[in-house]
């Protein structure tokens, strides 16, 4: 209806609040009655306080309710006028504020009605707006934005399409890792196996994935498992390439001083699991059924079953075998030795990763210390093998070649030791000079026994030998011949002799065994290829003899096999009793002008003094 004036807007009152207001007249009257504004105070301030409620209050009521029981006329007039005077000065102190604020009124009138003119143009524009959305809508957003969509989505979908190849590859690994642990590919299958966990942290986020990784991790220890069985294959047989992919796979695990851990761990192992299993196959060959009680007992307890005639070959099947073991741990040494000098060479020449080469660095250091340290160590468990197996067995009624041949034995394995680890093995040392004093003992009392039933039976004649009979000619001196002949030959000199700077390691290194030597010399004694006699005459009897070494004049009883306790070679081979007695006959007449003169008891005596 648009906006009014104040005074219009009061004819749109109820009668009772037109009542309250004043009219125009009123206002008139009352501006243009002189005023008195303490006075219109006092009389506004006598108004009383229910006059000042809220609009629900009815004040005709109340005024009814307020007159006397006995009306009279002039005190209603009264206090009519009183309540006239009182809404005239109410009256006019509204007046008084309406005319006050007229100004700003009118302003904020002005800005409404800007306000209203804004609110329509506002319409207007969003009306507009809605028209060209919908055309928008129709035009571009349901082909352009859809093409868009549609592109977004083919975008996460080929991204979706990799993951899932990425997945499908995870699970078809661990045949890959089978195949390659197979092949030995140690390093490749940790590798691999690393970057698969890689990917699955990625990939985390989907279910199939969580199972895969601790599948993988599971693998991961099983890889782990099977590298430590490859490791303890080195200690009986060192492979270059089979322990380059063993310490590669390690390195890559980070975990090469561990490795250094576990392979000591397994040296001792198969030192223990070596003898153990050489002494338990002689004992149930020679117990000849297949009880199973041996393999229970304890190592030291499984020596004292060695019988007399298989001691000698266990012990060189114990050595070669010790041998073996020790070898790998010397071509170990040398393996890490010869890695350290190629490492340095390469940090020498690119020194990038500091970081990288102060930990390879640590590493290499502990593992040399441990090496180092392990020799005496690993030296120490074969001495005490050796010990308890030499110590598990009396040798006291051995022959006396078979007891000279042990001695050879351990005397190598000391030479060994040596080399190894610059020991002087006392644990053997003593040992075997516990064996020594008692066979001596044993050996002294029986040879006197065998001097005196010589003597006993002496004849007192000439024993027939050549008139260049000399005690070195005998097995006993044979010791003295050699250190006094400026021309050995070779195959006669001592071991130490031939090679006086290439170690029994060095010599060895590629293959060979240092006590099968020994074990071919001692099975070559045994043979006696001169034990029967086929020659027809006297005179082919007596053309055969003195083509023989002076050797060959000893008697039998005075011949047995022996084996130099220095240089480890065979004897001449002893000949046959028969053979000796024909050619004491032929010989003695040929030789009895020149020959010394000597009986069997001397020939003995001097034997025994050798």
């Amino acid at each position: 209806k648009g906006l009014r004036s104040p005074q219009e807007s009061v004819h749109d009152l109820s009668p009772i609040e037109s009542s309250r207001i004043p009219t125009k007249e009123d206002l008139r009257e009352l501006r243009e009655e002189p005023t008195d504004p303490q006075a219109q105070q006092e009389i506004i301030n006598s108004i009383e306080e229910v006059y000042f409620s809220n609009d629900s209050f009815d004040i005709v009521k109340y005024e009814l309710e307020r007159l006397p029981p006995v009306l009279s006329l002039q005190e209603l007039e009264e206090y009519r006028d009183k309540l006239k005077q009182q809404q005239a000065a109410v009256s006019k102190k509204v007046a008084d504020l309406i005319l006050e604020k007229q100004p700003a009124y009118v302003q904020e009138l002005e800005r409404v009605t800007s306000l209203q003119t804004g609110l329509q143009l506002a319409a207007v524009i969003c009306t507009n707006g809605r028209r060209h959305l919908n055309i928008a809508k129709e035009g571009f957003t349901q082909t352009s934005l859809g093409l868009l969509a549609d592109q977004r989505k083919r975008q996460l979908l080929i991204g979706l399409l990799k993951s899932l190849r990425t997945i499908k590859t995870l699970q078809r690994t661990d045949v890959r890792l089978s195949e390659m642990l197979e092949e030995e590919d140690y390093p490749g299958a940790i590798q691999l196996c690393l970057e698969c966990q890689k990917a699955a942290s990625t990939f985390k986020h989907y279910s199939c994935i969580s199972e895969l990784n601790s599948k993988l991790q599971d693998t991961l220890e099983q890889i782990e498992e099977q590298l430590d069985v490859a490791l303890s294959k080195i200690c009986k047989n060192f492979d270059i390439s089979h322990y380059t992919k063993v310490q590669q796979a390690y390195r890559l695990l980070g975990k090469t001083q561990t490795a250094m851990d576990q392979l000591h761990m397994h040296f001792t192992q198969a030192i223990h699991n070596t003898v153990f299993q050489v002494v338990l196959g002689y004992v149930e060959l020679c117990a000849g059924n297949t009880d199973t009680k041996f393999q229970k007992l304890q190592y030291k307890e499984l020596c004292t079953h060695i019988t007399s005639d298989s001691y000698i070959p266990c012990l060189a099947d114990l050595c070669k075998a010790l041998w073996e073991v020790m070898l790998s741990y010397y071509r170990t040494m040398q393996w890490h030795e010869n890695h350290d000098q190629d490492e340095a060479a390469a940090v020498s020449s690119d020194g990038s990763n500091v970081i990288g080469t102060e930990e390879n660095s640590f590493d290499r250091s502990y593992v040399k210390k441990k090496l180092e340290h392990g020799l005496s160590r690993i030296w120490q468990d074969v001495q005490l093998k050796v010990k308890t197996y030499l110590l598990g067995t009396d040798l006291s009624n051995f022959k006396y070649d078979d007891f000279i041949f042990v001695l050879d034995v351990i005397s190598r394995l000391m030479q060994v030791g040596e080399e190894f680890c610059g020991s002087k093995s006392e644990v053997l040392q003593e040992s075997i000079r516990k064996q020594s004093v008692n066979y001596f003992k044993t050996y002294h009392r029986t040879r006197l026994e065998e001097l005196r039933m010589f003597l006993e039976n002496e004849t007192w004649e000439l024993c027939p030998v050549k008139s260049s009979f000399s005690i070195l000619q005998l097995h006993e001196f044979k010791f003295m011949e050699q250190s006094r002949s400026p021309s050995v030959s070779p195959s006669k000199q001592p071991a130490s002799a031939i090679s006086t700077t290439v170690t029994l390691f060095e010599q060895y290194c590629n293959g060979g065994n240092p006590f099968e030597i020994q074990a071919d010399s001692k099975d070559d004694e045994t043979e006696d290829v001169l034990a029967s006699n086929g020659y027809e005459s006297d005179e082919q009897e007596k053309s055969a003899y003195q083509e023989y070494d002076s050797d060959s004049d000893v008697p039998e009883e005075l011949k047995r096999d022996y084996v130099d306790e220095q240089t480890g070679d065979a004897p001449v081979k002893s000949i046959s009793r028969e053979t000796l007695r024909s050619r004491k006959r032929s010989d003695y007449n040929l030789n009895k002008v020149n020959a010394p003169i000597l009986t069997n008891t001397t020939l003995n005596v001097i034997r025994l003094v050798g």
